[in-house]
């Protein structure tokens, strides 16, 4: 495993796609979304420096980076603090970098943008979501969404 470095990360947003539907029958208008079908995702990282290991990023080819989180949280029965171990995987592609800014006893504040197309979290080792856009497959708590429409086509 590299290490990166230590970075401040937004995390991709899970939006589906919708279709606006409108008719006789109907208030108006809705947007419904589609099972399954998750819009792109974006994700950000900050890193309060160029580093050489960070450097490798730029690079216009899939990445896949696990990101690390301990957590504290409070057991409120228990009345005691603990830590969740929280883990993000991703795999994406570089869409920007900024190397920041030069400025005297300043933090470069080095950012990038990435394209998202793998995305599973975890927490305490339990799977919470795994979205993969490139094989079809958006599993929430377990439950496959687009497991029928995968064996509709034939896949």
């Amino acid at each position: 495993m590299n290490l990166l470095g230590i970075a401040n990360v937004t995390l991709p947003s899970i939006e589906y796609m919708t279709a606006s539907i409108t008719g006789a029958g109907m208030m108006g208008s809705m947007d419904v979304p589609f099972m399954g079908m998750v819009n792109s995702m974006k994700m950000s990282l900050k890193f309060l420096t160029m580093t050489q290991a960070a450097t490798k990023l730029i690079a216009p080819k899939k990445h896949q980076l696990d990101i690390r989180v301990a957590e504290e949280n409070w057991n409120v029965e228990q009345a005691e603090v603990g830590t969740w171990a929280d883990k993000f995987v991703v795999i994406c592609q570089p869409r920007s970098m900024s190397p920041g800014q030069v400025a005297p006893f300043s933090a470069a504040d080095v950012s990038g943008e990435f394209e998202v197309y793998y995305y599973a979290a975890y927490r305490q080792g339990i799977n919470l979501w795994e979205i993969d856009k490139r094989n079809m497959k958006c599993v929430i708590d377990g439950v496959d969404y687009m497991a029928g429409i995968r064996k509709a086509l034939g896949k």
